[in-house]
């Protein structure tokens, strides 16, 4: 009984190790391929159009703030208690919208980007499973996180998913 068990567990190894050596692995740099994409291109120069936006009206209430800072500056002396107290109450609202429009910025700026990236990485996703199971790969690892791999082990499936995109470049950065 015991040598039944032992010669089956040692063919079940022997088995796994086969299936595990047969397999064929692939790696992919998803940011190049991200970064490639048109829509990439697109979604950066929204995102700057949105961020100027922004710009203009944080700098519009600096633009505010330091005119009636310098007003206030050069009238204080002939100001009597309670203007003064009204003025810098102004001016601390002034400060505190300003800084309630930057933290609205930064908040609308990162919620755009991810509205604009979310379809644009399900995009690459879809091509990477796609020439994937064209290629019979059983797993696909991110290059840059990767400790180790043997080159010759590993197809680099980067171009292909370009290809799959319909990213042509003449010139790409090497590949990790």
């Amino acid at each position: 009984m015991k040598k039944v068990l032992k010669l089956t567990l040692a063919v079940a190894m022997v088995l796994s190790s086969t299936t595990l050596f047969a397999q064929k692995l692939g790696r992919i740099n998803s940011q190049e391929v991200i970064l490639a994409m048109p829509e990439t291109k697109e979604m950066q120069t929204s995102l700057q159009a949105v961020q100027k936006d922004w710009e203009e009206n944080l700098e519009a209430i600096n633009v505010e703030f330091n005119n009636k800072l310098q007003e206030f500056q050069k009238n204080l002396n002939t100001m009597s208690d309670a203007v003064r107290q009204i003025k810098e109450k102004e001016l601390n609202d002034l400060r505190t919208r300003g800084n309630e429009l930057q933290q609205m910025a930064q908040q609308d700026l990162g919620k755009k980007e991810q509205e604009l990236m979310t379809p644009i990485v399900e995009k690459a996703q879809k091509a990477i499973q796609t020439v994937s199971k064209a290629g019979g790969y059983t797993a696909i690892f991110e290059s840059g996180s990767l400790i180790y791999f043997d080159e010759a082990t590993m197809t680099d499936i980067t171009p292909l998913v370009k290809k799959e995109l319909g990213i042509t470049e003449t010139a790409t950065p090497a590949a990790q």
